[in-house]
């Protein structure tokens, strides 16, 4: 802690922090262990919390984090997409394509960002907005890989057909982005992914986890 940071602000952080990494909430005295702290103070940071909505203590006393943290979120994707879009826009002029910045949402893969070429023919129609499970499409299986892999370890996935009809295509998960887990991709009309794609897609991957941090 510097002269300029607070540290009860700091604390509530962590709070949030831990609360957001445990799916069956923590109790007052579990809080106190994990912040070394004593039990009064985690009973303060808690009701600030809950007077923001950003935390809820359900029937058993276990705290949780609240509907607040939604309000806040929602915010969070324009951000992500203006951060993107420069090296977005790079790789669908680089390969011809439509690329999107894909993010998870639950138990679904979220395009939130997408681009698409301006010197070709004919390309994908692709949407931000568009969802679709995790363990379909290249967007939501390079995410599942990389959550198997080695932290930090690049990588590229490739599908054809599994969203749509003559449609391949190639992504690359978003890594040492903390608070953000998605991939960078690209859509074709095309049999087989160039060789060059998987490649690139990684680098704009990088590119954006870059620009996100």
């Amino acid at each position: 802690m510097t002269a300029e940071t607070s540290q009860t602000l700091d604390r509530g952080l962590k709070v949030l922090k831990l609360l957001a990494d445990t799916d069956h909430g923590l109790t007052v005295t579990e809080l106190s262990q994990k912040l070394g702290v004593n039990r009064t103070v985690v009973y303060r940071l808690l009701a600030t919390l809950e007077q923001h909505a950003l935390v809820r203590r359900d029937l058993g006393g276990r705290a949780r984090v609240g509907l607040g943290v939604l309000r806040l979120g929602r915010q969070v994707h324009p951000l992500v997409r203006e951060a993107a879009l420069p090296a977005l826009r790079s790789l669908a002029e680089d390969i011809g394509a439509t690329a999107h910045l894909t993010l998870v949402d639950g138990a679904d893969a979220l395009a939130v960002a997408v681009v698409e070429p301006s010197w070709t023919d004919y390309h994908v129609a692709y949407r931000a907005g568009f969802r679709h499970p995790l363990d379909r499409g290249a967007a939501g299986r390079a995410i599942l890989a990389a959550r198997q892999r080695p932290a930090g370890e690049p990588g590229y996935t490739l599908t054809h057909g599994e969203l749509e009809a003559g449609a391949s295509g190639a992504a690359a998960p978003l890594l040492g982005v903390t608070g953000v887990e998605g991939s960078v991709g690209v859509v074709m009309l095309t049999d087989a992914v160039p060789e060059r794609v998987g490649p690139r897609v990684v680098d704009a991957a990088r590119e954006v986890a870059e620009a996100l941090r």
